[in-house]
């Protein structure tokens, strides 16, 4: 038995949201949207106090998704947050589920100021805004860029390939 293995589980059930374990054994909670900063602030003050990452996933079409527990209604945008505790070596990730006509959440940069840029990259790839972020303006696009580049109904730009003739010196 390892460290790891040994050392005490997670105590959810204070949290008052859906639990679920992954495949890999990692503990998987499902807060609503408005309870996301209250949860993670309470994962902090238990131990969790580093945000490994802030990312968002793109369920277009998915609407009949079986991965949620009972309760959890699934919603075209889902963003994923992993905590770490050192001190327990563990992990616990959060998936909240963001519904596509508006797309928001409470930020994390108060209880974790490491959030801004994922937070800022969540919001210029899949347009999902964060409430509270000190600076929610594009980080990876131009800022006159139109569009959420890993949104799946995003439509791939065409750009013309001009290929030499045969015999063409240019």
């Amino acid at each position: 038995m390892t460290a790891v293995d040994s050392a005490a589980p997670l105590d959810t059930d204070d949290l008052g949201v859906p639990v679920t374990t992954d495949p890999g054994g990692q503990t998987v909670l499902h807060p609503q949207p408005g309870r996301l900063p209250e949860v993670v602030e309470a994962l902090r003050d238990a131990g969790y106090v580093q945000c490994l990452d802030v990312c968002g996933v793109d369920y277009l079409g998915a609407e009949s998704r079986d991965d949620l527990p009972t309760g959890v209604t699934p919603q075209r945008f889902e963003v994923v947050v992993t905590l770490m505790s050192h001190e327990a070596r563990r992990r616990v990730r959060l998936r909240v589920q963001v519904p596509a006509a508006e797309p928001r959440l409470l930020t994390l940069f108060d209880l974790f100021p490491g959030t801004e840029n994922p937070e800022r990259e969540v919001f210029d790839m899949f347009g999902i805004t964060f409430d509270g972020h000190p600076d929610m303006t594009r980080i990876l696009m131009p800022e006159d860029w139109e569009g959420n580049p890993l949104r799946k109904d995003y439509a791939v730009g065409i750009v013309p390939v001009r290929f030499k003739a045969a015999g063409d010196t240019r």
